[in-house]
C-alpha cells in the first residue's frame, strides 16, 4: 500500500495516526493506547509518506515521534497484520517486508533530524522506528524489545543488523536480536540507544524541547549532517573526510554560516533561518 501527501505537512490531516504541526516542529502520535499502539498495514504507508513528504516542507526542521497512553509501539498488529500475513505466497509477503523497510528508508531519508520519545512498551517494529530515529528519550520504564525471533523470525528486519550494532555495539546487538529479550532503560543509557531518561511525566516536555532546540539550528546544516552520518557507514576514513570537505564546503555557501559569523562579531546569539 502507498500513500502520497502533496502540500505542507500542517495542512495533512493524518488518517492512522495523530499528525501534529506546532512551529517548525511536527509530533507523530501512535494513537491505538488501548492495544499500545501496533502498527496497520495503513499506519505504516501513512507514516512513510508523511516522513517522504518531509523532505519538501521547509517549515518543518524537526521531528518527535511517539506513542500515546503510556506506550510507545507494540509492533505490528497481530490480527491486522500477522494474522492476515500467514495467507500471503512469498511474493505477497516480499511486498509486505519491503513496504515496512520503506518507512525506515523514508525516516533516514528525511532532512530533519527525528526523536522518539520512548514510554513503556517498544516492541518489534516499534523497537525498530525507535532506532531509526536521530536521538531517543526514554523512561525508566521504557522497555525495547526485539523481539523477532520470540515469533520464528530472524532478527534481521527493517535494517536492525546494520544500525543497532552501530549503536549500541555488535556483542550488545547480538544478545537482544538473538534472544529477542527486552533491553532496559538503565541498559539503553548505559549502552548509548538513549541519549536520556527522564520521568514519564517529562517525557512529552523533553522530547519536544529537544526538537525545539534542534529546529532552531541551521535546518540546511543540520539535514547534511544527518546525509553523512548515514552515507559515511559505507566509506572508509580517507573517503569520509574527502565528503566531509564537500559536504562543509557546501555549508560554508548558506546564509546561516553568515548570519553565524555576523552574530558572533556582535556578542549575540545567531538567528537561523535555514538557508
Amino acid at each position: 500500500m502507498t500513500v502520497s501527501i502533496s502540500g505542507p505537512l500542517s495542512a495533512h490531516r493524518a488518517r492512522h495516526l495523530r499528525l501534529d504541526v506546532e512551529g517548525p516542529v511536527a509530533t507523530l502520535t501512535l494513537d491505538r493506547p488501548e492495544r499500545k499502539n501496533p502498527l496497520t498495514f495503513d499506519s505504516y504507508a501513512e507514516m512513510a509518506a508523511i516522513f517522504r513528504a518531509a523532505a519538501q516542507d521547509e517549515a518543518v526542521k524537526a521531528f518527535v515521534v511517539t506513542g500515546a497512553g503510556g506506550n510507545f509501539c507494540s509492533g505490528g498488529d497481530v490480527h491486522e497484520i500477522i494474522g492476515p500475513l500467514l495467507g500471503r505466497d512469498t511474493k505477497g509477503l516480499l511486498r509486505f517486508t519491503s513496504m515496512t523497510g520503506e518507512l525506515v528508508k523514508a525516516m533516514r531519508a528525511a532532512p530533519q533530524p527525528i526523536v522518539a520519545a520512548v514510554d513503556g512498551v517498544a516492541a518489534g517494529a516499534g523497537a525498530i522506528i525507535a532506532m531509526a530515529s536521530d536521538l531517543r528519550v526514554g523512561t525508566p520504564r521504557a522497555k525495547v524489545a526485539f523481539l523477532f525471533n520470540r515469533v520464528g523470525l530472524a532478527g534481521c528486519d527493517m535494517g536492525a543488523c546494520a544500525m543497532l550494532p552501530r549503536l549500541i555495539g555488535q556483542g550488545r546487538a547480538s544478545e537482544l536480536l538473538y534472544l529477542g529479550r527486552a533491553m532496559t532503560a538503565e541498559e539503553g543509557l548505559a549502552w548509548g540507544f538513549f541519549n536520556r531518561v527522564v520521568g514519564a511525566e517529562a517525557l512529552a516536555a523533553e522530547a519536544a524541547a529537544l526538537a525545539r532546540e534542534l529546529a532552531e539550528g541551521p535546518a540546511f546544516a543540520n539535514a547534511m549532517t544527518k546525509r553523512m552520518l548515514q552515507m559515511e557507514w559505507a566509506m572508509g576514513v580517507e573517503q569520509a573526510i574527502e565528503a566531509e570537505a564537500v559536504a562543509q564546503a557546501l555549508c560554508m555557501t548558506t546564509q546561516d554560516f553568515r548570519r553565524a559569523y555576523e552574530a558572533f562579531v556582535a556578542k549575540r546569539k545567531p538567528v537561523f533561518e535555514g538557508n
